[in-house]
């Protein structure tokens, strides 16, 4: 969330709203969003509806859910999806912003 947060703005050109899912419930979530100081959409999702509804992976043996990114366009269809296999296995922000420059160019 991190490497979101250093180019948000960035998003923000692009018209694009960042919305986190996580595990956690919403009393957990809210604190940490405080802690943080993050500028987007958390959403919790203990019951993991969200995490079957995209596919997301789990995996006890590397902590929980792997990470996994999507974009999806403003008529609500997933242009871009990233499954991760690892915690460190994350696009980096250049990738999500130049695929959401292409998607802006045809829309």
């Amino acid at each position: 969330m991190a490497q979101l947060r250093q180019d948000y703005e960035k998003f923000v050109e692009r018209q694009t709203e960042i919305i986190v899912v996580g595990p956690e419930n919403a009393q957990a979530f809210a604190a940490y969003w405080q802690k943080h100081n993050l500028p987007f959409i958390g959403v919790p999702d203990p019951t993991s509806r969200v995490l079957k509804l995209y596919g997301q992976e789990v995996n006890l043996f590397k902590l929980g859910r792997m990470p996994a990114q999507v974009i999806v366009d403003r008529a609500g269809i997933a242009r871009y999806v990233h499954y991760g296999h690892s915690m460190s296995d994350i696009p980096p922000n250049s990738e999500l912003l130049e695929i959401l420059d292409t998607l802006n160019q045809d829309a």
